[in-house]
């Protein structure tokens, strides 16, 4: 590989971060510049030729990885700033996980943005969709292409706040805010596993940089700290950190609430991307998994727990998004098996399949009743209920039980909820209140102090 390939190639990934930030820059100033709504045809426009042509550059960069061979690749924009030793670089890499994330990732936002220039066609929060939908895709290809974990957690922010705020929407509504809120509440508290991991990274190895191991995997990784309790610490933080966004039990409860946002964007994110930004992270850091079989059993574990409460509860569910949602928790679940067994590639290709088929049915789930109605008619009676075989594996004396189970959700809302926050909040007003009496007791003791010495001033 010569030197001049090297910056072409290096050059076309700072493009292609690029695109969706201009986009979104240039919505913005011009919605401020002119004081008036943009046309919905040019917000339209400009966001399907941003992602387009993203779209186009990340995979012609994949074709060139596959058709010369050849290694990951890296922009290295320098040292942006510094604080005593710690040093924030802006590096970007190129490979064969990151570009098909980008590509796969950068053709739905383009095919969101067009399906919904009809969809929510006149709709008053139509400018800030598509400023929030640019954002998303800015942030989600800030992450796939991020060589370091640092500016990972960057762009997991703007895709957690992007995601929060689309799903509170429709803020006239007082349940779509709410259900916002949680899942913003879920993502923070979560993401402390990433900046966590981050830290100790930078503390035992000094930086968090992705790295290449020959005979590896055919993309770049995390590194491996030396010591065996660093692995440890390390990847049950990044576990952690994937379990949020992922939606994983026992967090998923925030995963069919989301679904208050517009069909689009539940497409996009809980269907199609931003979920699977969990298991992306994962497969980064299969270095990691594979050096302690204590880490692997945890993310099999996690991922069956979750597959089989979802595929439970899923079937009680009386609307479609939310039998979707619990459908995106099954897979997301199997994925994690698949990644801790050590089946990347089959993993890979689940993320893919699984990604397109909940994308399309999330985006055709407003007219999936007037086809439900029209194929009764065709047959002339009810459809045949599925998923029988389920009900043949249980015993028929556990049946009622797990049915009350599935429609509390495995009760997992009411030991999270009412128990867990609950007690907290109970606890920090306990805090609070306290604070306030400490608060109270030091005024007066300082107000009669004044008042003393005032009455010895007097005295003089």
């Amino acid at each position: 590989m010569t030197e001049s390939s090297f910056d072409l190639r290096a050059g076309a990934l700072v493009v292609l971060i690029a695109l969706p930030v201009v986009a979104a820059l240039g919505l913005g100033v011009l919605r401020w510049a002119t004081g008036r709504r943009v046309p919905e045809a040019i917000l339209s426009r400009t966001v399907r030729i941003a992602f387009s042509l993203a779209t186009l550059l990340s995979l012609s960069l994949l074709a060139s990885l596959f058709i010369l061979g050849e290694p990951p690749f890296e922009a290295d924009l320098g040292v942006w700033f510094e604080v005593g030793h710690y040093r924030f670089r802006w590096l970007l890499v190129g490979d064969r996980l990151s570009l098909l994330f980008a590509g796969f990732s950068s053709g739905l936002v383009w095919i969101i943005a067009a399906f919904s220039s009809r969809y929510l066609h006149r709709e008053p929060g139509f400018h800030r969709f598509y400023l929030m939908l640019t954002l998303f895709g800015s942030g989600v290809l800030l992450v796939v292409l991020a060589g370091n974990l640092d500016l990972v957690f960057f762009g997991w922010e703007v895709v957690g706040l992007t995601s929060a705020l689309l799903i509170a929407f429709f803020h006239e509504r007082r349940l779509p805010v709410e259900n916002g809120l949680r899942a913003f509440v879920t993502y923070r508290f979560c993401d402390i596993g990433l900046l966590s991991a981050a830290v100790w990274l930078h503390h035992t190895i000094g930086h968090s940089h992705l790295s290449t191991t020959p005979g590896a995997e055919a993309w770049a990784v995390l590194p491996v700290p030396p010591g065996a309790g660093d692995v440890v610490l390390v990847g049950f933080l990044v576990l952690w950190a994937s379990m949020g966004k992922a939606a994983q039990i026992p967090l998923g409860g925030w995963l069919p609430r989301a679904m208050e946002g517009p069909t689009p964007s539940s497409a996009i994110f809980y269907g199609a991307i931003s979920v699977h930004l969990g298991p992306y992270l994962l497969l980064r850091a299969t270095p990691i998994l594979e050096a302690d079989a204590r880490i692997r059993a945890a993310v099999i574990l996690v991922g069956a727990l979750t597959a089989l409460h979802a595929t439970f509860v899923g079937r009680v569910q009386s609307d479609i998004k939310s039998v979707l949602a619990y459908a995106s928790m099954t897979q997301l679940g199997l994925i994690y098996v698949e990644i801790g067994l050590g089946f990347h590639g089959l993993a890979l290709v689940h993320i893919v399949g699984h990604a397109s088929l909940r994308s399309l049915q999330i985006l055709r789930s407003p007219s999936l009743l007037h086809d439900h109605q029209h194929m009764e008619q065709a047959m002339g009676g009810a459809l045949p209920r599925s998923g029988g075989h389920l009900e043949r594996w249980v015993p028929a004396a556990l049946q009622p039980w797990l049915y009350r189970a599935a429609l509390e959700r495995g009760y997992l809302d009411t030991l999270i909820v009412d128990q867990g926050v609950a007690r907290l909040m109970r606890g920090l007003r306990w805090l609070d209140a306290l604070d306030a009496a400490w608060s109270r007791r030091l005024a007066r003791e300082v107000e009669g102090s004044d008042e003393s010495t005032a009455i010895e001033g007097g005295r003089r």
